[in-house]
Formats: structure tokens, sequence, C-alpha cells
């Protein structure tokens, strides 16, 4: 997603990057129209990779209190003569297995709203709304339906957005007031581009400073959220080899530069917590999504057969689906008894050889073309050593012990969906 349009009404445009090719991308820009809430709404193609394209979404309300939801979609393909009809029938398999998923998804994410059904609607602010996963648990509480509060780098006047800049000190703290919860996700990308020693401190103030900022003021309010939820990492506990971590596992005493950074960022938060304020540290492992992050990173050079394992392969990859990291979070939120850290990461981390195998068998491509550790390092310097070739299995104690169940346990089934492969429920 390229522009996401701030709501379903008609005049909305929404600009995406589609794959055409594994180098070849598109950009597909569509616009709403026929809002008709709340039995439907419609989006038709501007500019992209269809002659055209139509796409109405319908509700439909049943008896028995449920609703029905349908898809109808009228396109062409972008060519003439023979080939239009195979091109079409091409389309129309990809198509329908798109939708197959969307519909898998819709139904889970719906599932999961009902299991709270009984509980209260919150009053949830978010920084990093506009980010990866900040984006997907907006979009995924709102659904819920819950009032978010985007916290925004600029000023603003929607009811719907606050002004903060951590850099400058500044903040409209009083529409922070009666929030019921606020998650704290804003930070410098760890992978945006190599690691000086400038990158790194911005990478650490980042984080540090704009945590402690964030709680300080939260510390002032008149009416403060009963919960805090920041961002944290599993860098917090270093390089552990062949050793399974848990939450109530130690650091490494910041022996590494994200081990540090994350023992400063947790430490940050004391404001709200002096404050009586339920503070949750999230340490995310590696998120896997196409839309960004070290997935969307690999997926070309595996598509093309050029991956394979890093360094000796050896060392545990810890990841979580982007499913399971946005609704960890809002299970953290409707469980009142979790405090402290959090680690948000599926229960069962990979070797690296594991991973590599599995993404180039869920591609259908080869992988096993090594990158040597010391070309890793070459390319990408001491973030070579702490993203790629660091092991740390982690374990998820803290949510699988609060009932907290797994959309994506398995990584062949995340991956799979991740990559628009075929649903099944085969696990390596």
């Amino acid at each position: 997603m390229i522009q996401a349009p701030s709501s379903l009404e008609s005049g909305q445009i929404a600009r995406f990057a589609v794959r055409l090719a594994p180098l070849v991308w598109r950009q597909w820009v569509a616009e709403h129209f026929n809002y008709e809430p709340p039995r439907s709404f419609s989006d038709r193609q501007i500019s992209g990779p269809f002659r055209a394209w139509t796409h109405e979404h319908r509700f439909q309300g049943t008896r028995d209190e449920k609703s029905i939801l349908t898809d109808a979609i009228e396109y062409s393909a972008p060519c003439n003569g023979i080939s239009l009809g195979l091109a079409n029938r091409i389309a129309a398999k990809k198509i329908a297995a798109m939708f197959r998923y969307r519909h898998h998804v819709t139904r889970n994410d719906l599932a999961f709203h009902a299991k709270y059904e009984s509980q209260p609607r919150l009053r949830v602010a978010i920084t990093g709304a506009s980010g990866l996963l900040g984006r997907q648990l907006a979009a995924f509480l709102t659904t819920g339906g819950h009032d978010v509060t985007e916290i925004v780098r600029r000023p603003t006047n929607s009811p719907n957005q606050l002004y903060w800049d951590p850099c400058k000190r500044e903040i409209e703290r009083d529409k922070l007031e009666g929030h019921d919860a606020v998650i704290h996700l804003a930070g410098e990308n760890i992978a945006a581009r190599r690691w000086t020693r400038k990158q790194m401190q911005r990478i650490a103030d980042s984080r540090v400073e704009g945590t402690k900022f964030l709680s300080e003021e939260l510390a002032k309010l008149n009416r403060p959220p009963a919960t805090f939820i920041s961002a944290s990492a599993i860098g917090f506990y270093g390089d552990t080899g062949n050793i399974m971590v848990t939450e109530d596992s130690p650091s490494d005493d910041g022996r590494s530069f994200l081990g540090s950074t994350a023992i400063k960022w947790e430490a940050a938060t004391k404001p709200a917590s002096d404050q009586g304020i339920r503070v949750v540290h999230s340490r995310f492992s590696m998120i896997l999504t196409t839309a960004g992050g070290a997935l969307a990173s690999m997926q070309t050079p595996f598509r093309l057969g050029a991956g394979g394992p890093i360094g000796n392969g050896r060392q545990h990859w810890s990841w979580v689906s982007l499913h399971d990291a946005v609704q960890a979070l809002t299970h953290v939120l409707y469980h009142p008894e979790i405090s402290g850290p959090v680690n948000i990461t599926a229960p069962h981390p990979e070797t690296n050889h594991n991973f590599t195998k599995t993404l180039g068998r869920v591609l259908r491509r080869p992988a096993f073309l090594p990158l040597p550790a010391v070309a890793a390092r070459l390319m990408l310097g001491k973030m070579a050593n702490e993203l790629l070739l660091c092991s740390c299995a982690v374990i998820p104690t803290v949510l699988q012990k609060s009932g907290y169940v797994f959309r994506e346990p398995h990584l062949n089934t995340c991956l799979q969906n991740a990559l628009g492969r075929p649903l099944t429920h085969r696990h390596p």
C-alpha cells in the first residue's frame, strides 16, 4: 500500500504497488464510488495492470444477526486477440485464490473480535500508526468497534489524530486525556540503512528518548490511560545460541547494540509505571509480511533462485506473522493481568537453514546458494552480526499462558499465506 484512503467514501483514492514479475512492479490507482453505508461501496481502477477493473463490496444482513459479504468484480486483461481469453482465465484463477484468502482472513478477524464482544469498546491512541504494524493494528481495532487516535508527526485538525514531535518535545497532551490505552510503535527503521555511528545513535534516540518523553507526558494527564504498551525487541536477549529463552530470561547486559538499546528503551517507560499505569513491553521478533521488512527484502532473490542460508545456517530466527502481531497486541489490551515483558513471536522458531529451505519450497524455487558470513558482514557491517547471524530462539510464554491461540504458529503456513500460495494444513 502506497497511499491508503482515509475512508470508504466516494472520491477517496488508494494506491498500491503490485508485482507483475520478480523485478517488475506497477502502480495501481483505485477510486471509491457508490458509497452506500452500510450496504455497499465500490472501487474502480483509474490506472493499473488491467484494461478495466470494477469491484463492488456488498454487505447483507441475515435474520440470525449475521452478515454475508459478497465481492462482485468485473475486469478485462490488458491484451487483445487470441491471448485475451487465456489472460482472463489466468487472471480469474489468481483473483479467486486472492479472495478465498481475503475471506479466510476476514472470518478469522471477526472470530477474534467475537470472543470479546461482551467487553467494552476502547479508546486507543497509537504512535507509528502509519508504519507497517501500526497501520494494520489501527484497521483491526477499528474493525472491532474501537475508537483509534493516530499520534502523528505533523500538525493536524483531524478529530482522529493528534500531533507530537518527540525531537522538539511537543505533543497535544490534552487530546490524550481519557484514552483507555496508548500503544507506542514509533521508531527509526533498524534496517533502513547501514549502521554508521550516526545511524545507530538515531535508532537508539528514536526509541529511548521518544519513549521517555511520551511516558512523562502520560504521567502528567488528569485521566491517564490504564494501559501503555510500548514496543521493544527480542534483541534484548542478545545472541543466545541454541538456548530457548522466555520473558524470564536475562538480557545480554548491553553487550550488543540492540541489547543495549532494548534495555534503555524499556527503562524509559518508568515515568508511566511510577504513575500506576500498566506498562507492557512488547518484544517483537521478525514480523513476516510481503508489505515490508525482512520477507519483502528476501522474496525477490528467492524468486530468482538466488536464495539460500546465511552463514552456517544454524542460527535460530524467531518470527511472527503480521496477523499474529496485531492480534497479540489486541489480546494484551483485553488482559489486564499481563504486564512487563511479552514476547510477540511464534511458538516455533526456526534455524536459518530451515527458514530459507521453507521459503524456497513455498516459492517453488531452489534455495541452496549460501551467503557466507564474511560476505554478509562486508555488505551490512555490524548489522549483519545482530540481524542475520545472531541466534535467538524465543518462546512466547506469557501469551500462551494467558490463553492466546496463534493463527499462524507454523512457518510453512505463515509463508504460504503471506506469499499468496494455496492454503494447506501441512507443517514442516
